[in-house]
């Protein structure tokens, strides 16, 4: 039987989604019968962590739940390559590249890719005055569950200060980048395969709008003109596929209606989404008749070929 080690907690701010991503996944793979499994909350120890799982035998494959810096930005992945254990979800290169939210927009950019434009700020040298013309969004570069996200819509709005930016969210720089009014959308990739698009009806899909119970509700499939549906497919594919991801990703969109397919822009792709039954990937399987079951067996098996 294979033994399957569910990574999950960790270090980062989201650490709590992690624990309830690691524990559906563990519950889900022992309730299959076909895996033997432990899940670990992990720590700064997390290499003598894996070898004394399985009563030291360590495991033939890793689950990686885990959320965040240290868990989807390629160090735990890099750990994992070094230990010879393969695992799910994206590797070191596309995983880290992913994270970087200015680095990997530059590379779809360069693909011929929609995104917003906008550019890098050292946050110390945020002092009131508007970076770029309203309305825009500033972000951290290298953090997830819109953490630390603020969008200022008017020139009127109190504009960011560094003494309000906390430096453990946004570790000295951030991302200005325009707003793009309109419609929430995302797509799963389910290896190069996109799966469906759905729209959260939210206009700022924030930490509570996603995990809360005003959790923002969502349409699967998102009713749109099918010109722009077949955009949004192929966009995320090809985002996929210029920044090496791998498992299960997640593309995340913003539409502007006024502009037709044109108005289709990539704001991140997700290396780790989230994984219970309701979450956005999940649900966009369940749509194209693949059960949380079979998703999460599918992500193990996946992992395992790559040995």
């Amino acid at each position: 039987m294979k033994k399957v080690l569910v990574l999950m907690g960790g270090l980062s701010a989201e650490k709590g989604v992690s624990l309830v991503s690691g524990e559906t996944a563990r519950k889900t793979l022992e309730a299959n019968g076909s895996f033997d499994v432990e899940a670990i909350d992990v720590t700064r120890e997390v290499d003598r962590q894996i070898r004394d799982s399985f009563g030291g035998q360590g495991p033939d494959v890793v689950f990686n739940a885990l959320h965040g810096p240290f868990g989807e930005d390629g160090t735990v992945q890099g750990l994992l390559e070094m230990m010879g254990i393969p695992y799910t979800h994206s590797g070191v290169l596309s995983s880290a590249l992913c994270m970087d939210k200015a680095l990997s927009k530059d590379v779809m950019a360069a693909a011929g890719l929609r995104v917003p434009g906008g550019h890098i700020v050292e946050t110390d040298n945020l002092s009131g005055v508007h970076p770029m013309p309203t309305p825009y969004v500033l972000k951290p570069i290298a953090d997830g569950s819109t953490f630390g996200v603020v969008i200022i819509r008017e020139e009127s709005d109190p504009a960011p200060r560094s003494e309000i930016l906390h430096d453990e969210v946004y570790g000295g720089r951030a991302i200005v980048e325009t707003y793009i009014p309109g419609h929430e959308l995302t797509v799963a990739l389910k290896g190069d395969e996109p799966l469906a698009v759905t729209e959260i009806k939210a206009d700022f899909y924030d930490y509570d709008a996603k995990y809360s119970d005003k959790a923002a509700p969502h349409v699967i499939p998102a009713e749109l003109p099918e010109e722009v549906t077949a955009e949004a497919l192929a966009m995320a594919a090809k985002a996929g596929a210029v920044l090496g991801c791998r498992g299960l990703s997640r593309v995340d969109f913003r539409w502007n209606p006024e502009l037709g397919v044109n108005g289709l822009f990539i704001l991140e792709v997700n290396t780790q989404p989230g994984m219970t039954p309701t979450s956005l990937a999940a649900e966009q399987a369940a749509y194209r008749g693949i059960s949380f079951d079979e998703l999460v067996q599918w992500m193990v098996e996946d992992a395992s070929c790559r040995r």
